[in-house]
């Protein structure tokens, strides 16, 4: 299936998740890869040239971009870009393809998750 498929087929489909109950969880994936197209929308974001825009929000894993993490007080590090205090991104307007795609399914593994334990422990805020 290619990518403008999918991309129809999700916004098709009824997502059963919430992402404004979870506290960042995909955004502490240790690799979020980021295409050339990507860091320009975040270049054009911040006023800044692409390439200052790798080296301030990038790494490079040899082969592809990757954005940088900073700390993070509930997974120890996440995204550069994800608000720690709100938990939500600073970018999200121009967040990269990986993230708008994600979880690529109608269900999301981790609010799943989330959702069981917070029920089992009686607690609308458990983060486990």
């Amino acid at each position: 299936m290619s990518t403008d498929e999918s991309s129809a087929t999700k916004k098709s489909m009824k997502v059963l998740y919430n992402c404004d109950v979870c506290p960042g969880y995909c955004c502490t994936y240790t690799e979020i890869g980021i295409s050339k197209h990507d860091i320009g929308r975040i270049a054009k974001r911040f006023k800044i040239d692409v390439d200052v825009a790798i080296e301030r929000y990038c790494k490079t894993d040899g082969k592809r971009l990757l954005l940088k993490h900073k700390r993070d007080k509930i997974y120890k590090t996440a995204c550069r870009f994800l608000d720690t205090k709100s938990r939500k991104c600073k970018i999200y307007e121009d967040r990269p393809k990986v993230c708008r795609a994600y979880p690529e399914e109608k269900r999301c593994g981790y609010y799943d998750f989330l959702m069981w334990e917070r029920e089992r422990q009686n607690d609308p805020e458990c983060i486990p």
